[in-house]
């Protein structure tokens, strides 16, 4: 018995790529209400779309899609992939145009202009985790 106690156990993560994020999505691993994204490979619940976090996302989504015409694809709050462990879902981001409206694949950071991030409680979180992750796969700082 004292031979048991005295080894060492050391946690291992076990990090999430993005596919099997997808396939535990289409598994039913999250309830359809869940709002999840995959940073670095882990998976972070998001924060709740407060009223004025709402009004905010909107007004910039109405004025982008006034300003882009057809020449740029405007998103509200969907999946962008990184790399192959991260999917950020930014508030509002800026794509290239394409015709198939990426219909076949999630745009990444070669498809992406701009990215927003609208914070109220999630400042922290955006500031310190998702920004330098969008910096790392190339999308610019404005």
């Amino acid at each position: 018995m004292q031979q048991l106690a005295s080894k060492s156990f050391t946690p291992h993560r076990f990090p999430i790529s993005v596919k099997m994020f997808h396939v535990m999505a289409a598994e039913g691993a999250f309830a359809p209400t869940d709002r999840v994204e995959l940073i670095d490979g882990e998976i972070f619940n998001m924060s709740p779309i407060g009223n004025i976090r709402a009004r905010c996302v909107d007004f910039l989504n109405r004025y982008l899609s006034k300003i882009a015409g057809t020449e740029y694809i405007i998103r509200v709050q969907n999946p962008i992939v990184l790399d192959d462990d991260s999917e950020a879902q930014p508030d509002i981001s800026i794509l290239r145009y394409r015709d198939d409206f990426y219909k076949s694949e999630t745009p990444r950071p070669r498809d992406v202009l701009m990215v927003f991030e609208v914070a109220d409680t999630s400042v922290e979180f955006d500031r310190n985790i998702k920004l330098p992750r969008y910096a790392a796969a190339g999308i610019p700082e404005t």
